[in-house]
């Protein structure tokens, strides 16, 4: 058995042309901490995008647990376009209606979830019966999870939250369970004042 932590960064301020290079914002990094303490306590080893947001979201694990981090492009984000969209909203929405579209210089659904479930393979593969933490984004994310379960689609990915945490198990290859570990300071807050909520987060500013 082996237990894949999916971690979606923390909160990034949105810059245009700057997807691998934009870090956490003040919130994010109070964030990125508090994800530490979460996850430092069972990390095996760390896996993470190139993308600075998510690896900035994870490296406190790596460092608090003293555990290998190790990069992996195909954990990146799906490439949206090759250049910045004004109607993201749109361009979005059309990309989860059709897996197969793309936009100009952008991937498909499909092609990013292709790469994304053999990122997690080759992890579930090489680290048997460890728990293994995964910096990663939003969209691809939800494309992962929708590789093992249709229901993982548009309406999750705009309920996942800057950051959020979810606990996959494998037994073998073949993916056991998969729940939510996270819950948002505001959420939390929530619960002590007025009991129990259903609300999840949203989309935030961007993708990611």
């Amino acid at each position: 058995m082996t237990v894949v932590s999916f971690v979606r960064h923390a909160h990034s301020p949105y810059i245009p042309d700057a997807e691998r290079s934009r870090g956490l914002s003040r919130r994010g990094r109070r964030d990125a901490a508090r994800v530490t303490a979460h996850l430092a306590d069972v990390a095996d080893i760390v896996a993470t995008s190139p993308y600075e947001r998510a690896r900035a979201t994870v490296t406190g694990v790596s460092d608090a647990a003293d555990v290998p981090l190790v990069v992996d492009e195909d954990l990146r984000e799906r490439e949206l376009a090759g250049r910045h969209v004004e109607d993201f909203d749109a361009a979005v929405e059309e990309l989860w209606a059709d897996p197969t579209a793309s936009h100009p210089g952008g991937e498909s659904h499909a092609e990013a979830q292709a790469r994304g479930v053999a990122a997690v393979d080759r992890l579930v593969e090489a680290y048997p019966g460890r728990h293994v933490v995964v910096g990663t984004h939003g969209t691809l994310m939800a494309l992962v999870f929708n590789a093992y379960d249709p229901r993982y689609g548009y309406e999750f990915w705009t309920g996942l939250s800057m950051p959020d945490v979810y606990e996959a198990t494998f037994v073998g290859d073949a993916l056991a369970s998969l729940v939510r570990t996270w819950v948002p300071p505001d959420e939390r807050a929530a619960v002590l004042d007025h009991g129990p909520t259903t609300e999840r987060g949203g989309a935030d500013d961007f993708e990611g």
